[in-house]
C-alpha cells in the first residue's frame, strides 16, 4: 500500500485565526501572571487539543460561574463572546474578569447595541444555542432581537412590531449560505439595514475561498476540526458543495478511512480557525505511514491579522 501515490493540496490559510490565538494568549499569560488556577468560562475555543493542553498547564474549564469554587481566583471569558448579564455576575461575585471575546465578535455586539439604541429591531443571522449567538443576543434587551438559522425561517420571518429592522450575523457562517439568507430578507423588506462592512470575519472568509478553490481537484476532502466548531463544519459544507462530495470532519475521535484514501489520487485538506497546526502534521504524517504523499500548498491570500492582548496582562 505504501507505494500507492497521493497528492495532498494543502488549503491556505487553514487553522489558527487572530482571534483563537489571541484568546490562548489570554489564558497562558494569565496564568503566568496570577498562578494557577485560573477559570474559563466556556471552552475557550471549540478544540478539544488545545483545551487539554491548556487545562494541564493551569486552567479550569466550566460552564457557569457558579460552578467556581475560589471565587477569588481570576475567570476568562470565551473567545465566543459572553451575554452582558455574564460580567454583571462576576462583578456581583466580585470576581476579577479577563474578557478573550474576538474583538470581531464583539464589534458585531457593538453594531447591534448602537442600532438596537437608533430604534432598529435586531434580526440576528446564526445558529440556535451557538455561544457566539447567545452571546450577541444576551447583548440586547429581551424581546428586541430575533435569530434566523435558514432561508426557510427568513421566509416566514415577520416583524411583529412594525420597528425598522436591521441585521447582523454570527462571524462563523459559510458566506454562501448567508448571502441566500440575506436576500431573501433583502426582497421581503427592502428598507432593512445592513452592517457597513461584513459580519463574517475574515478568517472564515479566507478558509472558505481557499476550500472553494481546491475542493473541486479532489476525490476527499478533510477538515482537521471538532464537531462543535461552527467554522470547521462550515468547511465541511463548502467543500461538498464546492464539488467534493466526498468532504470529512476530522475530529478527536475520528477514525481515519484509510480504504477511501487508498482509492483516491488526490486528498484536500484544511483546518478550522480552533484547530492548532500540530492536528494538521499528525494527519498527514499518519498517511505517510501508509501512502507515498506529495504535498501541494495552495495559498489564496496571505494573513497577516493580530490583535492585541488587554494590557493588565503585558
Amino acid at each position: 500500500m505504501k507505494n500507492k501515490k497521493i497528492k495532498v493540496l494543502l488549503s491556505a490559510p487553514r487553522g489558527f485565526c487572530a482571534g483563537v490565538e489571541r484568546a490562548i494568549e489570554i489564558v497562558e499569560k494569565s496564568i503566568q501572571k496570577y498562578g494557577a488556577p485560573v477559570y474559563v468560562r466556556h471552552e475557550i475555543v471549540h478544540n478539544k487539543y488545545v483545551v487539554d493542553d491548556l487545562k494541564n498547564k493551569g486552567a479550569i474549564f466550566v460552564e457557569e460561574l457558579e460552578e467556581i469554587d475560589d471565587k477569588t481566583r481570576p475567570v476568562i471569558f470565551s473567545a465566543h463572546g459572553v451575554p452582558k448579564k455574564i460580567p454583571n455576575d462576576a462583578k456581583n461575585y466580585k470576581m476579577s474578569y479577563i474578557d478573550a471575546t474576538c474583538p470581531l465578535v464583539s464589534k458585531v455586539h457593538r453594531e447591534a447595541e448602537n442600532l438596537s439604541k437608533a430604534g432598529y429591531h435586531i434580526v440576528l443571522i446564526g445558529h440556535q444555542n451557538h455561544p457566539e449567538v447567545i452571546g450577541t443576543m444576551g447583548q440586547l434587551p429581551l424581546n428586541s432581537i430575533d435569530l434566523i438559522q435558514n432561508e426557510d425561517e427568513a421566509k416566514k420571518y415577520s416583524n411583529k412590531n412594525n420597528k425598522k429592522i436591521a441585521f447582523v450575523t454570527q462571524t462563523t457562517l459559510s458566506i454562501d449560505d448567508t448571502k441566500d439568507i440575506i436576500k431573501i430578507l433583502k426582497e421581503r423588506f427592502p428598507d432593512i439595514k445592513e452592517p457597513l462592512k461584513e459580519d463574517i470575519c475574515y478568517a472564515t472568509t479566507n478558509r472558505q475561498m481557499a476550500v472553494k478553490k481546491i475542493a473541486k481537484n479532489c476525490d476527499m476532502f478533510f477538515v482537521i476540526g471538532s464537531r462543535n466548531s461552527s467554522n470547521s463544519v462550515r468547511l465541511v459544507e463548502v467543500a461538498k458543495k464546492s464539488g467534493c462530495v466526498n468532504a470529512l470532519l476530522v475530529h478527536s475521535q475520528s477514525e481515519i478511512p484509510y480504504e477511501q484514501i487508498k482509492n483516491s489520487n488526490t486528498i484536500g485538506i484544511s483546518s478550522g480557525a480552533s484547530a492548532p497546526e500540530i492536528l494538521v502534521k499528525n494527519f498527514i504524517n499518519e498517511l505517510k505511514k501508509r501512502f507515498t504523499i506529495s504535498i501541494d500548498e495552495v495559498e489564496t491570500i496571505k494573513e497577516d491579522v493580530v490583535f492585541k492582548i488587554p494590557k493588565k496582562l503585558n
